[in-house]
């Protein structure tokens, strides 16, 4: 008779009945996993338990039932301890029941049901992963393979470049990683490639090329993690290199001159900016001294302009007081700067054509080498005789600085 026919209805295969379960409200179990585990051990017991004994019943006798038991009991034993397995700290443990996703364990050591009811597969999480676009690389041969199909991209100005790019990634979710998306690392490569025409295709040849390189770089990695969280490939993008960027093998020549005319031209720009870095500040300093200087001689003649008017004032002053004393105080001062400037002196004479040669360098660096050196005072000539006489009208003598002082003024 069938365990669920009419009337039948408390039994189930094992042949419990459902009264057990009559005695009173019980509280569900804490924990469902342990109970489930708990009523498969006992199925187990039930049945193996039930095996043994026809076992032993077949063989006549008890030993034969026990010795069963014990087997079946060694079998169920290993295939619990079948459900052990560690996980280490740079993986991830998925766990699966009748292929459904249960749980995702971390580092250390877990158990689960055994096969075929529960499964588990361990993901590296923390492996770098790489992604080549527009190449390939031979790690075992050093050598490295350009796919054309792949790395050749046509710019915003209709020109064709050639690019290589390499990405590296991790696995950012292992459940997403392996159920969400059906080839996560093609999924990638499709997604990075896929980027990368949207970004070339929006800038120039120049811009990809020379300057632009960082912002492609730039924009193709923040594209393509927006575009994997999307599709839940639980990866994530660590870093973006761009291996090559130049154009096609056919143009190479040209465009290498082309290269070259502009390293040039900002070679003789920079040397430009330089000269003119260096001359700039040494002409405005210059400016600035002549200016200073100017600012000084103005101040400078200013100055001495009020002071000769004040000077020439106060000798006013002091000639009104002693008009004769004054000048010949004047006359002193004059001739002993005239005199203290020349090393030749010559003296003439109203009564003879003769002229009188002092020379004075030669006089002093005599005197210089038999005595001390004393400074020299200006040499005053000596008056004619014919001038010592008294005058009638005034009855005053005239002396040698009237003479010179009058043969000056004429």
């Amino acid at each position: 008779m069938a365990w669920n026919e009419p009337g039948k209805s408390g039994q189930d295969p094992w042949g419990n009945s459902g009264n057990n379960n009559s005695g009173g409200d019980k509280k569900p179990p804490k924990n469902q996993k342990n109970d489930e585990i708990d009523a498969l051990l006992k199925k187990a017991q039930k049945v193996f338990g039930g095996a043994s004994s026809k076992f032993g019943k077949k063989n006549g006798g008890g030993i034969g039932g026990v010795g069963g038991a014990v087997i079946f009991g060694v079998i169920g034993t290993v295939w619990l301890l079948s459900g052990i397995y560690i996980v280490d700290p740079a993986e991830r443990g998925v766990v699966t029941r009748f292929g459904a996703f249960v749980e995702e364990t971390k580092a250390g050591p877990h158990w689960h049901i055994p096969y075929p009811i529960e499964r588990v597969r361990i993901v590296n999480v923390d492996q770098i992963r790489t992604a080549e676009i527009g190449y390939r690389s031979d790690t075992t041969r050093t050598r490295t393979g350009s796919v054309p199909t792949e790395s050749l991209m046509l710019t915003k100005d209709e020109n064709i470049v050639d690019l290589k790019i390499a990405v590296q990634y991790q696995v950012q979710s292992a459940n997403q990683y392996l159920f969400d998306v059906s080839d996560p690392d093609l999924t990638l490569r499709a997604v990075v490639e896929s980027t990368l025409r949207e970004v070339v295709g929006q800038s120039t040849m120049d811009f990809v090329l020379t300057e632009g390189r960082n912002e492609v770089v730039s924009r193709v990695k923040e594209l393509t993690q927006e575009r994997l969280n999307e599709y839940k490939a639980g990866l994530i993008v660590t870093s973006v290199n761009l291996q090559d960027a130049q154009p096609p093998e056919q143009v190479q020549s040209a465009f290498a001159d082309v290269v070259k005319a502009r390293e040039d031209r900002e070679r003789l720009i920079n040397e430009a900016e330089t000269y003119s870095n260096d001359i700039l500040p040494k002409a405005r300093g210059k400016a600035a001294r002549e200016l200073e200087e100017a600012s000084a001689y103005h101040d400078r003649v200013i100055a001495q302009a009020v002071g000769e008017a004040a000077r020439f004032t106060s000798i006013v002053a002091e000639y009104q007081k002693a008009p004769e004393v004054t000048r010949n105080r004047l006359y002193i001062d004059a001739m002993s700067t005239v005199l203290s400037k020349t090393s030749k002196v010559f003296v003439g004479s109203d009564s003879s054509n003769n002229l009188l040669y002092l020379p004075l360098d030669k006089m002093i660096n005599q005197n210089q080498a038999t005595v001390p050196f004393v400074p020299a005072q200006p040499v005053v000539p000596a008056a004619p005789a014919s001038m010592n006489r008294h005058n009638s009208s005034n009855g005053q003598k005239t002396n040698i600085r009237d003479y010179l002082k009058n043969r000056e003024l004429r």
